[in-house]
């Protein structure tokens, strides 16, 4: 093992474990990494579609999401492919061996389905590793402090990857079905570029504006960590995958005011009328929804034209929206003189970079572009580094793409 490369975290998603074919691909490019000599660790997801089809056969049977049992059940996928791959890669000509979460331990706390990694040790994959034997660990699953499975979420094996990488102190690749990540989505604006490196605060904007390339926890935890990740695809040869660099900020020279446009469909507005203006029925409305387990997202509170009151928006989710209005309207009766109304039919778009900051002539382009092209604005709001706008779902498209090219990001 070399002593000089540094160790090399490979995660494959869903579509890279998919079939026997697409496994001995993945494992492919594995071997590659493997024969430079440097210490190679894997973290696999299941194959792709086994998850929802395990959690069909629970619920079947009673079980549910946030349940005991059925992270059981889930936790099962990437057993399997943790130990197809490292099948593969004995195949290859490789020492490989499946490790479970449990087995690490890969310890977690919080709800079942949603739970969090608390600490990773890492004496099996150090030892595993000084005798040259790859360890394949499954995904998206840990153990609790009573020694129950937790999953982490969707996209919880990428979490997976950037712990483990913390935890070896390695580099960490995120091998998936894209060369990447992209300007904005390439399936809407074929003019979408390859962003070669880009910050974790930006990454984390993008993948929480609705950009489906990394789990925003993952990105999070690997900001907090200072653990470098690289996204790429498995279904190029090894070595052949261009990527994108996620690093802290301080690594990127080149400030470029707007990174990348990312969208998210099926939105939904709530809007408040003739609140108390101390905050006060505010915070009975979103710790109501924060009960009813509704995720909040854009939040605008004005003061109402008699200046007596304050109205206040906020946006969900579309399929939580019912949820988000039963969870408000149990305390309207609490609140005399308010009112509440909704607007389904909206999407999400939101332009990112660091270069945001303190530049109003950003919003002045996203404005003049939207209104030039008569793309009504439902909703604004900001943050240091993105501005996310709603709009009319029929509009989404025509917006991305408007506001792609007025930012020169179809450009070299």
């Amino acid at each position: 093992m070399s002593d000089t490369l540094p160790r090399l975290v490979l995660k494959f998603g869903g579509t890279s474990m998919a079939d026997a074919e697409r496994i001995a691909h993945s494992a492919s490019i594995v071997a590659a990494e493997a024969r430079t000599g440097r210490g190679v660790a894997v973290v696999v997801s299941a194959m792709a579609g086994e998850t929802d089809r395990l959690l069909s056969l629970a619920t079947s049977l009673g079980g549910g999401l946030g349940e005991v049992e059925t992270d059981t059940v889930l936790s099962a996928g990437e057993q399997v492919s943790a130990a197809l791959m490292a099948l593969a890669l004995q195949r290859a000509g490789l020492k490989a061996r499946a490790v479970m979460g449990w087995q690490l331990p890969i310890e977690v706390d919080g709800p079942p389905g949603s739970a969090r990694i608390t600490g990773i040790d890492p004496h099996l994959l150090d030892a595993l590793l000084d005798q040259d034997t790859i360890p394949v660990v499954a995904g998206y699953q840990g153990v609790s402090a009573d020694g129950r499975l937790a999953t982490l979420g969707r996209g919880g094996t990428d979490l997976t990857a950037a712990a483990v990488a913390a935890a070896l102190q390695a580099e960490c690749d995120i091998y998936t079905d894209v060369d990447g990540v992209f300007t904005t989505d390439p399936r809407i604006e074929p003019a979408a570029r390859r962003i070669g490196r880009i910050s974790h605060d930006e990454m984390l904007e993008l993948a929480a504006m609705g950009a489906k390339v990394l789990q925003t926890r993952s990105v999070e935890y690997a900001k907090a960590k200072g653990v470098v990740l690289r996204v790429k695809s498995s279904f190029l040869d090894a070595g052949s995958s261009a990527g994108t660099e996620v690093v802290c900020p301080a690594d990127i020279a080149e400030r470029r005011v707007v990174s990348g446009v990312a969208y998210a469909r099926d939105q939904a507005r709530l809007s408040l009328y003739g609140l108390d203006a101390d905050g006060a029925q505010a915070a009975i409305v979103f710790s109501a929804l924060a009960e009813a387990g509704v995720g909040i997202d854009m939040i605008v509170q004005a003061r109402s034209r008699s200046g007596d009151s304050v109205n206040l928006e906020f946006s969900v989710e579309g399929k939580d929206l019912d949820r988000a209005l039963a969870a408000v309207r149990r305390h309207l009766d609490e609140m005399p003189g308010s009112a509440c109304a909704h607007q389904t039919g909206l999407a999400k778009v939101s332009v990112v970079g660091t270069g945001l900051r303190g530049r109003a002539d950003v919003a002045r382009t996203l404005y003049e572009v939207l209104r030039s092209r008569n793309i009504a604005v439902r909703m604004a709001a900001t943050s240091e580094i993105k501005i996310s706008v709603l709009v009319d779902s029929d509009w989404l498209e025509h917006a991305v793409r408007a506001l792609h090219s007025a930012y020169g990001l179809d450009q070299s």
